[in-house]
């Protein structure tokens, strides 16, 4: 289970004293637990997976506001990686275009990218392919070119 891994991972950072690591898996935890305890909240690794890259999210947003030169900048990349690495990784975009293939001419044929993206998607979800609307419109992109 997710919590689980984070939890290991923390205590692993906490002996071997890697300051940052622990409190950004300490930060995880919290979020993670705390959302478990919420009533209708089953505490599942989807739930955890969207908590996860909200703070994956949050960090980008700070290195990204962080001028060039800034220490704190180098803290907000390792938490990024850190945080990354608890996330599935997605679909490449030739993986994608490989995975529509049963709608290639659906894609091909129809009368705009927006619709072209529809076909796509909805051979995505159907499937529970990992696959987010940017990618989808890259695959749909290239099918189409």
């Amino acid at each position: 289970m997710l919590t689980d891994t984070v939890k290991a991972a923390m205590i692993a950072a906490m002996k071997s004293g890697d300051t940052i690591a622990k409190e950004v898996y300490r930060t995880a935890m919290g979020e993670l637990t705390t959302d478990a305890a919420r009533a209708g909240r089953t505490g599942s690794d989807e739930e955890g997976f969207a908590i996860l890259k909200k703070l994956l999210k949050g960090a980008e947003e700070t290195r990204a506001a962080l001028p060039e030169g800034d220490p704190r900048k180098a803290d907000a990349v390792r938490e990024i990686e850190l945080l990354s690495a608890f996330l599935p990784k997605g679909m490449s975009e030739a993986d994608l275009v490989a995975a529509l293939a049963p709608v290639h001419e659906a894609i091909k044929a129809a009368g705009n990218d927006g619709a072209a993206t529809g076909v796509a998607m909805k051979l995505v979800k159907s499937q529970g392919l990992a696959a987010d609307g940017k990618l989808v419109s890259a695959a749909v992109k290239a099918i189409r070119a």
